[in-house]
């Protein structure tokens, strides 16, 4: 598994990359945006453990009367609803300053997922890395391919006892019998 040997945190402008995909356009205008916003996460989470980013895609609550929120999705991946009035442009730069004045880590990276060209000019004055939405969507689909590519690659263990239940301890196994005969 390739893992960056300097820490890097990935932020995902996260409607911005839905209304550039157009598999994730095409989820939005059909089934709705929570949709979209579950496909992005999917995508990102294999992509983000793959490559040992900490992933944190970011929404606009703009539209929404409440407060933000983070959900840690794994342990690579959070996703975040910014406060009521505030963009994901506004969150992802404010992250972008405060690491820059932090002094962020030596060797560490940050990199913003955007196809907003303002936002784009605003993050790398602050020292983070940019990428496009469409770079990222061809990073996803790589990443996937490779993935693919080493689970087919893997050699299959055969068992000698193929039933899940013969993999149970004991104990298990018992209590299971005891509730098949309704004891």
């Amino acid at each position: 598994m390739p893992r960056s040997s300097t820490p890097v945190t990935l932020l995902v402008d996260g409607y911005n990359i839905i209304g550039i995909w157009s598999r994730l356009r095409e989820v939005r205008d059909h089934h709705g945006l929570e949709s979209a916003r579950r496909d992005l996460i999917e995508s990102l989470v294999n992509y983000s453990a793959y490559h040992g980013y900490e992933a944190q895609v970011v929404f606009d609550s703009q539209y929404r009367n409440s407060r933000g929120m983070r959900e840690v999705v794994s342990r690579n991946l959070a996703v975040h609803y910014t406060d009521f009035n505030q963009t994901a442009d506004t969150y992802i730069e404010k992250l972008c300053a405060v690491r820059a004045r932090q002094r962020a880590p030596f060797g560490s990276r940050t990199i913003v997922a955007t196809s907003d060209r303002a936002q784009q000019l605003t993050v790398v004055g602050y020292g983070a890395e940019w990428m496009s939405a469409d770079q990222l969507h061809l990073d996803v689909k790589a990443t996937e391919q490779r993935m693919r590519r080493r689970q087919r690659s893997k050699p299959k263990r055969a068992s000698s006892r193929p039933f899940l239940g013969s993999r149970l301890d004991p104990i298990a196994q018992q209590r299971l019998a005891q509730l098949r005969r309704g004891y």
